[in-house]
């Protein structure tokens, strides 16, 4: 049960941003219905999510695995579920989409590059980053400054939807679901 009410004052920003979003993603984002009782926050944080959807140095694969990884770490249903669509969108492997939260457990599934990018987003999640000196030059050598710019970036966002949506109580809201192969009748 959400701690905050999913019903804010409807408001032409609201009507506008609920259009958006049954649009694009099939239904309205109860992220969005919270940040709806404060307008400049809402505001703030579309205006954010715009233009680092806009970032391009960094692979949209490692990126998605990136915010997977920190959104597994804090335990953010709601973003986990998002997640799960969002990389079904993307064209990957639901398999690999599923075993992010235990990649550890399944090495044979994701290449060394990915591996080190969800240390990395597991690392800077910790409550006390705990990112050493080694895993950011690795990362730096095989990725280069920008694309690792981008990546702690992804990160630190994904920490903010994380933990905004877990303080707020928000759970899934079906997007995985939509991914799912129907049963055969």
């Amino acid at each position: 049960m959400p701690r905050i009410s999913l019903t804010p004052p409807r408001t032409l920003l609201m009507r506008i941003g609920a259009w958006y979003s049954r649009r694009t993603y099939g239904k309205v984002l109860d992220p969005g219905q919270a940040y709806g009782h404060n307008p400049r926050v809402l505001l703030s944080y579309v205006r954010l999510e715009q233009r680092a959807a806009k970032w391009n140095a960094l692979d949209a694969g490692l990126k998605h695995l990136a915010v997977m990884a920190s959104a597994a770490r804090i335990n953010c249903s709601w973003c986990m579920d998002f997640g799960y669509w969002e990389g079904h969108q993307q064209g990957m492997a639901a398999e690999k989409i599923e075993r992010v939260p235990q990649w550890r457990e399944a090495p044979e599934l994701f290449t060394e590059l990915e591996r080190l990018v969800m240390e990395y987003a597991e690392a800077m999640t910790e409550t006390e980053p705990a990112v050493t000196d080694e895993l950011a030059a690795a990362l730096i050598a095989r990725l280069g400054e920008a694309a690792f710019v981008e990546l702690t970036a992804v990160v630190a966002l994904e920490n903010w939807r994380s933990r905004v949506n877990s303080a707020f109580g928000l759970t899934s809201q079906g997007f995985s679901e939509t991914c799912q192969v129907p049963a055969k009748r």
